[in-house]
Order: structure tokens, then sequence, then C-alpha cells
């Protein structure tokens, strides 16, 4: 697994795809699809699914495996790319098989898809607004809960870097983590010997506990709903010597903007994930 804000490779975030499905397929199935049994179970069909809207597409890994642990004979042919642009009406991905099993896994194929497909547009959306400067986009752990690789991956097929996949592969130290250790630079100190191979960010609130961290040599400072003038001035103080995140007191496009160009190395929006519309997707059978 690719580590604390590096871009990590998408077959990465695919380890739980299985178990995020089948559990996704028990919620929904329980003892049975009751309606399907209307239908025939020798009965073939065919059937596509569109797109309602403009979106980056996410989610085929997710779509393939709800019809492989359903019916493997189920044919799933792709029409567009995870993290391609799609235009209203097109058609993206056709199914041959029975049509019992296909109803059957229509709905949790398309949460999936619908919601992964929202997470990348909004990312590719705030990735555009600051493509003129070098700052990246980030995502959180304010992902939905079981679906947090699944997103992360998302963010990344949107134009997104990935932050930390959990609290298990890099230190971020909080407001809360430094009144219990004391300090600063005590829990900087302290990580650095619990372990040392893991990357160490700390969380500060002004310049004051910004010359603290830089003191004690962290790998990265987040700054935490910094004035754009004192954003300019820590990225000036560090020199490129410790990375710089933006985080906080995102409240508007243009917020965006003016913080990227203060020229700090990421904005990190917990709104790429927490906050994603689903994009709107039909089946139709022919």
């Amino acid at each position: 697994m690719a580590l604390h804000n590096t871009q990590a490779h998408p077959a990465d975030l695919l380890a739980d795809l299985s178990a995020t499905v089948a559990r996704a397929l028990e919620e929904d199935l329980g003892t049975g699809d009751i309606t399907a049994e209307l239908i025939d179970a020798d009965t073939q069909g065919r059937a596509e699914v569109i797109t309602r809207e403009t979106a980056i597409l996410c989610g085929r890994p997710w779509v393939d495996e709800v019809f492989r642990q359903l019916d493997p004979d189920v044919l799933v042919t792709w029409h567009a790319a995870d993290g391609e642009q799609v235009a209203p009406n097109q058609r993206l991905f056709s199914l041959s098989g029975s049509a019992r099993n296909m109803l059957t896994g229509e709905r949790t194929a398309l949460n999936f898809l619908q919601t992964l497909s929202g997470t990348a547009t909004r990312t590719h959306y705030y990735s555009n607004l600051i493509t003129h400067t070098d700052t990246r986009l980030l995502d959180t752990r304010k992902t939905l809960p079981g679906l947090r690789r699944a997103q992360k991956y998302a963010v990344l097929m949107g134009g997104g870097q990935n932050h930390r996949i959990g609290l298990f592969d890099a230190f971020l130290i909080k407001e809360n983590h430094i009144l219990a250790c004391g300090s600063i630079t005590r829990a900087i100190a302290r990580a650095r010997h619990l372990h040392p191979g893991r990357k160490v960010e700390v969380e500060v609130e002004n310049m004051t506990e910004f010359g603290e961290a830089m003191a004690a040599k962290p790998d990265w400072i987040m700054l935490d709903n910094f004035s754009l003038e004192d954003m300019r001035l820590a990225v000036n103080t560090v020199q490129g010597a410790i990375r710089l995140e933006a985080s906080g007191g995102i409240e508007s496009e243009a917020d965006l903007v003016a913080i990227a160009e203060t020229g700090v190395h990421f904005v990190s929006i917990g709104a790429l994930t927490k906050h994603c519309q689903a994009v709107d997707l039909s089946m139709r059978f022919r």
C-alpha cells in the first residue's frame, strides 16, 4: 500500500473489493430476491446502462464483481473506462445473460457506480480549478463507512491524490493528540520513536505552533484554517523543506483557488468523499 500523500496505484485500493461487494449483496438479497422469482429461471435478457448527466465514470471493478458473484455467466461489456468523462444518454455498459440475475444485481451494481462516479466527478471539478498551480488535491478519512478504499480509488480516477488510507499508515497529530502528549515537540518525538518508518504530519492552528512544529522537523505540516497571508508566510519559511497542506476554511471555489495560489503543496477537502452527489444512471432492458 502506498503511504501518506503518495499517489497510490489504483490496484492497491481493490484489496477489499470482493468482501465489500459480498456485504452489499447480502444486505440487498437477504434470503433471496422474491420479485425476480416472477421471471422463469431460464429466461435470458439483454440490457444497457446509461448516464443521464455529464460525469467522470468510476466503479467498473465493483460492477464486474457484483455480477461475478451473482452469476459469472452474465456478460458485462463496457463502453467507457474509469476516469473517462461521459455525456448524458451515453451507454456505459451492456449486460446479457440470466434476466433474473441481471435484475437482482442491478441496484447493487448501480449503487457502486453512481456513488463512485459522483466522488470522481466532484474531484475532477475541484482539481480543474487549480491546474494553473502546483498545488494538488487530497482526500481525507471522511468517507462513507465501508467504502474507504473504493472512494479513494474514485478520487484517483477524478485526478486527486490520496491522503492516509487509514490510521495505520502515517501519523496525523492533531489538537487533541498534542494536548494529551503535552506539546507538539513531544508528540513528534514520540511518533519518531514508536514508528521510525512512518511519515509524521502535525496540525497547527497559528504561526506560533507553526514555529514549534518547524523546529521539531515533521515530514508535513497541516495549516488548519490559516489566513492566506499566514499561508504565504509559511510557504516562504519552509522553502520546500517540509510539505505544507492547507485544510479548513474552504467555503467556495474562489477560496480553493486562492489557497492553491499561496503555494502550499496540498489542499485537503473532506467534501470530495462525504458530500458526493450520486450520478443519475438508468438500466434499460432491450
